[in-house]
């Protein structure tokens, strides 16, 4: 591939950057940077790639475009490139919801244009061009979206792009893919910002110094709790309806737990722990965590 456009070049977009380059899988990538902040960083950092100040000014000659915005984003600088756009450009995103971002997607993208959205399920709770890896995608799922309207060969290109970024790659519906994240991730990182929250507020009632005797479970929700607020501003709003019936399940759940506790039921209580304790065993068995993880720290 000779040039790549990578819009966004935060955590994800300076991730893909260094690999691409790293990689050697394009002999030219532009960066548009719509931050001050991060552009100087990116200088400072002396990443490689030719930052743009015009979008338009890359996106004629760019094979591969990779939407690496808040989702928020995208409508404004579909509508600014579209013109720019022909059939020949392959273009996909980073975001964590894909119904709502199909429907931007399908309102505003002109028409005979295909975009074959990725999501690869890598990140951390830091942001910026600084804390990007160029490993940051090893081993790690992408999962690809086949809408119904969709290119195969684009399919193909990106099923192989992503592969040699070194990640493992499945395909799924935008439907099925925004079942299983509002469960596997958006419910989690809802849990953790309140139970942050909680803590504050019940360290401001007690006047106690909570945080300085946050053990190992507040410790590890509050890193999650620190991730880009934005970015999970969006994912909880355009997944709205499966994170819903996710809250709604949760709860279910969770009073389970509270009767189970208020009447010292033994038997229902001790059940759920070892049904729940077991799934961490299958986790690591998966290969989707260690035994010992670093919690993206390392």
């Amino acid at each position: 591939m000779k040039k790549i456009l990578i819009i966004g070049c935060g955590l994800l977009g300076s991730s893909l950057l260094r690999k691409i380059h790293k990689k050697k899988l394009a002999k030219k990538i532009f960066i548009y940077e719509k931050s001050k902040k991060n552009i100087s960083k990116i200088k400072k950092l002396n990443l490689p790639g030719v930052i743009i100040n015009k979008i338009n000014d890359a996106v004629p000659e760019s094979e591969l475009i990779i939407f690496c915005t808040p989702m928020s984003e995208y409508k404004k600088i579909i509508l600014s490139i579209n013109k720019y756009l022909t059939a020949n450009h392959i273009i996909t995103d980073v975001g964590s919801s894909k119904i709502k971002s199909a429907e931007i997607i399908r309102k505003n993208l002109k028409k005979n244009i295909f975009w074959t959205s990725s999501h690869p399920i890598a990140g951390s709770e830091v942001s910026g061009p600084e804390n990007g890896k160029q490993n940051l995608f090893e081993n790690k799922w992408c999962v690809l979206i086949k809408g119904k309207k969709f290119n195969n060969k684009h399919l193909k290109f990106l099923q192989n792009f992503w592969k040699k970024i070194g990640s493992k790659t499945v395909i799924m519906s935008p439907e099925k893919h925004d079942k299983i994240f509002s469960i596997t991730s958006h419910l989690p990182h809802l849990i953790a910002y309140n139970l942050v929250k909680s803590a504050q507020d019940f360290e401001k009632k007690q006047k106690y110094n909570l945080l300085k005797y946050s053990a190992g479970g507040l410790r590890d929700f509050s890193r999650i709790a620190a991730s880009n607020e934005i970015m999970w501003r969006d994912i909880f709003f355009d997944n709205k309806n499966n994170v819903k019936r996710a809250i709604d399940l949760f709860i279910k759940n969770l009073n389970g737990f509270k009767k189970d506790i208020n009447t010292k039921n033994n038997k229902s209580i001790l059940k759920k722990l070892i049904q729940t304790k077991k799934v961490r065993a299958k986790i690591i068995k998966l290969k989707q965590d260690i035994d010992k993880p670093d919690f993206g720290r390392n």
